[in-house]
């Protein structure tokens, strides 16, 4: 390996080493609804967006909430030396997606039937420092 290229893959791994990430994949939520609470938590400090969410009386936050949780510990486990406190860890990213559509048929009147659109989405959250999200 010529050292340019060990040179940008050390940086690489370093700059992977600060950043935390957790997915959740087939909720069985509406993608519109998960976007709701996402909206509340981006951007936030941790400590903050894990308040907003436990105290969010939607069925998301709860789910948004689990997920958050997971992507610290990752986070704590990439950089076990370090303290979460002194970390200053912020929701630096965090997309809903569309998920598979389950599809199912409701009976209506006069013989008809109407479909009906069982929505899904994938979750993914990004913790970034909020040092290194400024420089």
């Amino acid at each position: 390996m010529g050292v340019r290229k060990k040179q940008m893959a050390e940086r690489i791994k370093a700059e992977k080493q600060k950043v935390a990430f957790a997915k959740l994949n087939n909720c069985p939520t509406s993608p519109r609804k998960m976007r709701l609470v996402a909206d509340l938590v981006r951007g936030e400090k941790v400590e903050k967006a894990l308040a907003i969410l436990r105290f969010n009386p939607k069925e998301a936050s709860r789910k948004l909430e689990k997920l958050l949780l997971s992507a610290l510990a990752n986070w704590q486990a990439k950089n076990e030396d370090a303290s979460l406190e002194d970390a200053d860890l912020i929701v630096s990213e965090i997309r809903v997606d569309s998920g598979t559509m389950l599809k199912r048929l409701r009976p209506a009147p006069q013989g008809r039937a109407h479909r009906i659109r069982k929505r899904s989405n994938h979750v993914t959250l990004v913790l970034g420092s909020n040092n290194n999200i400024e420089s």
